[in-house]
């Protein structure tokens, strides 16, 4: 163990606004926890965007732009809180138009859209040249192990698989819900090949600081945005990886490994982030403008 934290907490986002022009903002965990809104956050965005600075929403969310930003409009989420989104659906399009076909879709239909526009070929996988996993079919009942079976033949053939959402779970209320990340990670277990666009890899970074630039009216580097964020496989380890500093989330994903979502334990905090490799700048329980 280390003698001093590797991280400081932030009394609000206002304390290190001025040191940023740009945000790269996770959604879920830090906007909304897929039934409720966090107010707070969205008047940190506010008051943020108002004192100049540019936030674009950074999701693995396997939607396109346009059905993400239609989500949070229909959860409340205004849309003069953020500047843009960029999202894994998006960045996976790109995977999805270079793939072999006949392409099988593994999940929920209400992904479909992530296809729309693509010269691609969906068939109903026994002749399937490549899957594009958008989550699990059912995602209040199932689990990655009642996907051994079907995973497990399609690696015998030798099919590929793209990932278009690599989160392993997200909240939803108070549970945790397992997300398409979680089948990819079986998939390679199972010895099968996965590609990959979203969190934490390079192209959804390089998507999201494009847009960030393009809404940002001065010259803008890395060194002047910030990435929030509550997950430690894509979003801590993303941001590490690209180099972005990060504010952490601590009362996301993560919060049972130290206690108190709105109060954890500090030691224990730090220890979880050391243990993990992590060495965000700054932390906070939940994002907000001046503390909570």
């Amino acid at each position: 163990m280390s003698s001093a934290p590797i991280t400081r907490r932030a009394n609000g986002l206002v304390e290190i606004a001025p040191t940023y022009k740009g945000i790269l903002s996770d959604v879920w965990g830090v906007v909304h926890n897929g039934q409720s809104v966090y107010r707070n956050s969205i008047d940190a965005f506010t008051a943020y965007r108002k004192q100049g600075g540019r936030v674009v929403l950074i999701t693995n969310s396997p939607r396109p732009k346009v059905g993400v930003g239609q989500q949070l409009k229909d959860m409340g989420v205004p849309d003069d809180c953020y500047d843009d989104i960029a999202t894994s659906g998006d960045v996976t399009r790109v995977l999805i138009s270079k793939a072999e076909g006949p392409v099988f879709h593994l999940g929920p239909d209400r992904d479909l859209p992530l296809f729309e526009g693509l010269d691609v070929e969906l068939c109903d996988g026994a002749d399937a040249q490549t899957i594009v996993c958008t989550g699990l079919i059912d995602d209040e009942k199932e689990t990655p192990q009642d996907y051994i079976h079907i995973l497990s033949a399609y690696v015998r053939r030798g099919v590929p698989l793209i990932c278009a959402n690599p989160d392993l779970v997200v909240e939803r209320g108070d549970r945790l819900i397992w997300c398409a990340g979680s089948l990819a990670r079986l998939y390679e277990q199972l010895g099968g090949v996965t590609r990959v666009a979203g969190k934490p890899h390079k192209p959804i970074y390089d998507l999201a600081f494009e847009k960030l630039q393009a809404v940002t009216d001065v010259e803008i580097a890395k060194a002047d945005a910030i990435a929030i964020g509550d997950g430690m496989p894509t979003d801590v380890a993303g941001a590490q990886s690209n180099g972005y500093d990060l504010l952490y989330i601590s009362a996301g994903i993560h919060s049972g490994e130290y206690g108190n979502p709105d109060a954890p334990d500090e030691g224990k905090l730090h220890e979880f982030l050391e243990n993990n490799g992590a060495t965000p700048k700054f932390w906070m329980p939940r994002l907000s403008w001046e503390g909570v």
